[in-house]
């Protein structure tokens, strides 16, 4: 589990449908579980500040690694423990699914971004809800048919990749897991 509050960044070494490899400024242990852009991962080597991980063909699909080089900065977070300050929400670092930008608007210090994503995210998302951007613990802002709006301060902005977001750019996405049960549990109530 984890708690969308990104500690560090790390850039791409390497990747490629089955292999990640990232740079990174913290020690891991192999076997050890972190988030990568908000995907559950697991370290299989660190050599100096470079970790390895495997990408499963479901991960490279379901993901926004298939549109990512190296160079690429990265989100990454450690799992959280029991005695771990939630200050985020519960982020599983299961992608529900990817969205894109379609605008950024300058909004005084902030900005408003707005992401398309379909809706089998979309229907999990409520407005002052919590929904996981690249692993970035966030609240939707507003939401509309073809998608939904963040608004990034600037602290969260210098502290994750989302400072780089421009149109066009594709994210990992991850609904609250709350809303998931709830929606889950009334569609079977339907049956």
């Amino acid at each position: 589990m984890f708690t969308g509050i990104i500690r560090s960044k790390g850039r791409i070494i390497f990747i490629s449908p089955g292999k990640l490899k990232i740079e990174a400024d913290f020690k891991v242990e192999d076997g050890e579980s972190v988030a990568v852009d908000g995907v559950c991962l697991t370290a299989v080597t660190q050599r100096r500040k470079v970790i390895e991980f495997d990408l499963l063909p479901q991960t490279w699909e379901r993901t926004a690694f298939r549109y990512r080089k190296a160079g690429d900065e990265v989100n990454l977070e450690l799992p959280s423990t029991p005695r771990t300050f939630l200050s985020g929400h519960i982020v599983q670092g299961h992608v529900d699914g990817v969205g894109k930008v379609e605008r950024v608007i300058i909004k005084g210090t902030a900005l408003r971004v707005k992401f398309s994503a379909k809706d089998d995210v979309l229907k999990y998302l409520v407005p002052m809800g919590s929904v996981a951007v690249n692993g970035v613990s966030l609240t939707v802002s507003d939401l509309d048919r073809d998608g939904f709006y963040v608004e990034l301060i600037p602290e969260t902005r210098k502290r994750t990749n989302l400072g780089n977001l421009k149109p066009g750019y594709f994210v990992n996405l991850e609904a609250d897991i709350i809303g998931k049960y709830v929606l889950s549990f009334l569609e079977r109530l339907r049956k």
